[in-house]
């Protein structure tokens, strides 16, 4: 069939129009994806855009991640952050993790007022976590304390013998990997171990005595392992003051003079620096138009392939470990 000539005018025009759209949908996406990649990619997001106090999460079991460290990193070094709020609900973790946090918590309180707020639990490593502070305010029932540190290694060998397996090996020397599951360790061995504990035990001591301004017999007594209830860390100096976030937030108005009308913002690493771009994006966009369940498919697939107590290795400050 031939068209006329009107008809083909006016379908060159129609192509005209449609192609038009395309371009500006095409560029529209570009500009969009360009600006979730600019909010995903920045150190800040939107936090880095007003004056606000910084709120920052220590939960669970404590191992010195990275993104944790990275994070509290940017902190100390945003302008726009004029306090921060240590919020902890954790039984401690690894030594050499709590140690990690308190440090940079630490660099962070050279710049500007850190309160640390416990929560259910702040014991071992997240009383470690908490003494990084200038002041601790904490609940009535609050568990805290348990300063001290373990060494734990499962025992084999009776098992072993009852099932018919023994267990070789040759190593350079007698110390070497032990104390091990498949045998008694021998006096030496404890011996090695004991001091160990006793050396991080006594930079925990000392740590506790420098934060809280104790004597070191003092501390000694309190730093014998047991947990203490709010009222009873109160009581023996180890946190400063009972209640919650707003008695936080009263400290840093009458003594740091932080307005109380500065917005609480929440900081938290994000799943997406362990992403590619594409990842990224795709996850910020699922924000963006709230599909929610895109961003929990990335922290529940990350909580799966690093389970916590998958992350415990060495010396340990924590309080009731998870078998």
């Amino acid at each position: 069939m031939s068209l006329t000539a009107e008809a083909i005018v006016d379908r060159r025009k129609l192509k005209r129009r449609v192609t038009k759209w395309r371009v500006i949908a095409i560029l529209a996406l570009v500009l969009a994806f360009a600006g979730v990649g600019f909010m995903a990619l920045s150190s800040d997001g939107v936090s880095g855009f007003s004056d606000h106090i910084a709120r920052v999460r220590v939960d669970g079991m404590i191992t010195g991640e990275r993104k944790k460290l990275e994070l509290l990193k940017r902190l100390a070094k945003t302008d726009r952050v004029k306090a921060v709020l240590i919020t902890i609900d954790s039984p401690g973790g690894t030594t050499s993790g709590s140690e990690a946090l308190y440090e940079e918590i630490r660099k962070i309180a050279a710049k500007k007022p850190v309160v640390s707020v416990l929560e259910s639990t702040a014991t071992s490593g997240g009383y470690i976590t908490a003494i990084a502070g200038d002041y601790i305010v904490a609940r009535g029932n609050t568990v805290t304390g348990s300063i001290g540190v373990i060494f734990q290694w499962p025992q084999f060998k009776e098992l072993l013998e009852k099932v018919g397996v023994k267990m070789r090996e040759l190593k350079s020397d007698p110390l070497k990997a032990s104390p091990s599951p498949f045998e008694e360790p021998s006096p030496e061995a404890l011996a090695v171990m004991e001091s160990l504990i006793k050396d991080s035990h006594d930079w925990f001591l000392k740590l506790v005595a420098e934060r809280r301004k104790l004597g070191e017999s003092e501390t000694r007594v309190l730093g014998d392992g047991r947990v203490y209830t709010g009222r009873q860390a109160l009581a023996a100096k180890l946190i400063d003051e009972l209640g919650g976030e707003d008695a936080a937030l009263a400290w840093l108005k009458t003594n740091k003079k932080i307005s109380s009308d500065l917005k609480i913002v929440d900081w938290a690493p994000s799943v997406a620096e362990n992403l590619s771009l594409p990842g990224v994006l795709a996850r910020k966009i699922g924000r963006v138009l709230g599909i929610s369940f895109v961003e929990g498919v990335f922290e529940a697939t990350e909580k799966t392939l690093t389970p916590e107590r998958l992350k415990l290795d060495g010396l340990i400050s924590v309080w009731q470990p998870r078998n």
